[in-house]
């Protein structure tokens, strides 16, 4: 697939994100909405439904296959020859959402025989989406004046550049300020050794992935488990700035479409 192709892609994606956002807003915006728990005890909220229906509507329009977290999940025989495949999360941050926080996004991604090769994160509250196409390893951070605006996708001076931290004393990790399991505390404690302070940056959903892209935070460890669809458009975004998504136990970068879609634990870095 050229550059030119995945930015298409991309613009498209992008509009599926923007209008899915405008579901989940008018549910958000409503004094209650029905929770239900699905059979993993995580939540699902008719907001998540709507968000998916809208972003089916525009991916269905390309013919590469999508795997959706809303969506039947079809068997690995069926998905194993796939070299493209579209991975959707409609509401990443569910509980985020009953919360009513504003972290929770909507995560597109394309998957080339296992590797995200482009990114779509939109967050509905803020209006700040993110997006990135892989190959020309180039990533942005736009912040949409209004919900059809998106002129000025590609833009020179909304693109991410990775700067690096000048200060290493000072070391930042994408974390949670009070969940934190045994093997991330481990993991920060190892990098007290090495640095005079370590700053713990918390945010919920994939928006982890955009604070260290950003350069907002130099690195989040996962220790704790997740979905294909939490990740891929992340990961893209990451890479497309030069970081990597590596497993916790190989250093191999995760790969996607998977006979269990389950990652392993992994560190952005």
């Amino acid at each position: 697939m050229t550059s030119t192709d995945l930015d298409q892609h991309i613009s498209l994606a992008v509009q599926a994100s923007i209008d899915a956002g405008k579901a989940i807003m008018e549910i958000y915006a409503s004094p209650d909405f029905e929770t239900e728990i699905k059979e993993d005890n995580s939540p699902l909220t008719k907001a998540d439904k709507e968000s998916n229906k809208v972003i089916m509507s525009y991916l269905q329009k390309t013919s590469i296959p999508i795997i959706s977290e809303e969506n039947r999940m079809l068997d690995y025989a069926e998905r194993k020859n796939w070299d493209l495949c579209w991975l959707v999360d409609p509401l990443d941050g569910t509980k985020e959402f009953i919360k009513r926080n504003g972290e929770f996004t909507v995560n597109i991604a394309l998957i080339q025989d296992g590797t995200p090769i482009l990114g779509v994160i939109y967050v509905p509250v803020t209006k700040e989406l993110y997006y990135a196409n892989v190959q020309a390893k180039a990533a942005f951070k736009d912040v949409l004046k209004n919900e059809d605006g998106t002129n000025t996708l590609f833009s020179k001076e909304n693109q991410l550049h990775l700067s690096g931290n000048q200060n290493k004393e000072l070391i930042k990790v994408v974390g949670s300020r009070s969940h934190m399991n045994e093997q991330t505390e481990k993991f920060i404690e190892d990098l007290k050794q090495k640095h005079d302070e370590v700053e713990i940056v918390s945010k919920g959903s994939s928006l982890k992935f955009c604070l260290v892209a950003e350069g907002k935070a130099d690195v989040y460890p996962r220790i704790a488990p997740t979905m294909e669809w939490d990740t891929g458009a992340g990961h893209a975004i990451c890479s497309a700035v030069g970081l990597k998504v590596t497993q916790w136990e190989t250093d191999q970068e995760l790969s996607y479409n998977k006979e269990n879609l389950l990652n392993p634990y992994f560190l952005v870095h």
